[in-house]
């Protein structure tokens, strides 16, 4: 197939654009390089190096003999949407050019706005761009199993059946965003399901849970291919943070409680649900929901995992608890179903079989790169500022 991923030099879109192209599809990636951008805003980089796109692709043509086209612009300008799609021509579009972080969304009225205009605004650009020049091509949009909340029933997929008042309907299911990067997501639904309604638009909404792990197949290939490896407190995963602490013998941060639980799965599930998802596509006119994930943890199930596994190798690791600097439940109730791409051919990776190899070696192996400084949480859902600035904290030290 020919497939545009949108973002394609971001973390979940670097590994997808290889695997896609790796399985014999003609892969293009759309990108303007901001995700490199934002880390330089706050002072941070990946734990593992990430080389510049041109030198990725590059190398991946020299390992593999593929290419994968690129076309660099910004998917809030529509001329440039307009004209790469009518350039490429995709059977599906995956779209991950997204700014995807609660917590940049947070830090203040300017980074809310951006998030909610680059995220909005992209998506209905595409939804236009596809409506006018590529109106049969298939719509893959990541979304967020954060749209949800954490109700107190368990989640569907999607959609819910309802009886009220001595009648029954099947709506979507109700949405509980808990920043404003979540909502924007929601925005982003409401908006596709539309499309799909009024222009018979193929969409289907991958309500991802957190991903984990740097290797896939192709990304182990060179170094130069590795896969970025956040773990500051805005960009970074809780999984994360704890392996780069345990690498350094720090304590790992559990945020209140630890009772916070989510959906899991590992990066080389994550593109193959995408894959899935485009070989078996939605039909015109219709908006399905996949909940993407394959495990729930809570963040103290997983310190404790990280606690053990470090034990495995020797590691002293502590766990210490630090006041929750967001406004969510510590302590709920949660259980998502997640069938459909079960259904259709996904065989999961477990995290209990490669937190040693994909995570804890990782960090251990750049070590050299962590800054303790980004351990501690920055950003205050109660208290957003009205300015751009994020400070680190007065007491934090940073790593030799």
């Amino acid at each position: 197939m020919k497939i545009a991923v949108l973002g394609g030099d971001g973390y979940c879109g670097w590994a997808t654009a290889l695997y896609l192209s790796n399985r014999g599809h003609s892969v293009a990636i759309i990108d303007n390089f901001v995700r490199r951008l934002w880390d330089h805003e706050l002072g941070v980089q990946s734990l593992t190096p990430i080389r510049p796109l041109a030198d990725r692709l590059k190398v991946w043509h020299e390992l593999t003999g593929k290419s994968i086209e690129l076309f660099v612009g910004d998917v809030t300008d529509y001329e440039f949407l307009a004209s790469t799609t009518r350039t490429f021509e995709p059977e599906a579009v995956i779209h991950f050019a997204e700014q995807r972080s609660a917590p940049y969304s947070m830090i203040d009225r300017n980074h809310a706005v951006g998030t909610q205009v680059n995220n909005v605004v992209g998506t209905l650009n595409l939804l236009f761009a596809l409506r006018e020049f590529q109106p049969d091509c298939h719509l893959v949009k990541l979304g967020t199993m954060g749209e949800y909340g954490t109700p107190n029933i368990d989640i569907e997929e999607g959609y819910i059946t309802i009886e009220h008042n001595g009648r029954k309907d099947v709506l979507p299911y109700p949405k509980q965003p808990g920043s404003f990067y979540h909502l924007s997501k929601v925005h982003d639904s409401h908006n596709m399901m539309f499309a799909c309604k009024i222009w018979g638009t193929r969409a289907t909404d991958l309500n991802q849970g957190v991903v984990y792990g740097t290797m896939t197949e192709e990304v182990a290939l060179d170094e130069a291919l590795i896969n970025r490896f956040d773990y500051d407190e805005v960009f970074g995963t809780v999984l994360n943070r704890f392996c780069a602490q345990a690498a350094l013998g720090h304590p790992l941060t559990v945020y209140g409680k630890g009772g916070q639980t989510r959906g899991f799965l590992d990066i080389r599930d994550t593109v193959r649900c995408v894959e899935l998802a485009c070989l078996n596509p939605a039909a015109r006119g219709e908006f399905r929901v996949f909940n993407q994930f394959t495990e729930q943890f809570s963040v103290l199930d997983l310190a404790h995992l990280v606690q053990n596994a470090g034990k495995q190798t020797g590691m002293k690791v502590e766990i210490d608890y630090l006041p929750d600097p967001r406004v969510e439940a510590e302590q709920h109730y949660f259980n998502a179903k997640h069938s459909k791409l079960i259904d259709l051919g996904l065989v999961p990776h477990f995290l209990s079989d490669s937190l040693l190899d994909s995570l804890i070696d990782i960090a251990v192996r750049y070590r050299d790169r962590i800054d303790t400084a980004l351990f501690l949480p920055r950003v205050n859902w109660r208290q957003a500022r009205n300015d751009r600035r994020v400070e680190k904290p007065a007491f934090a030290k940073t790593a030799p």
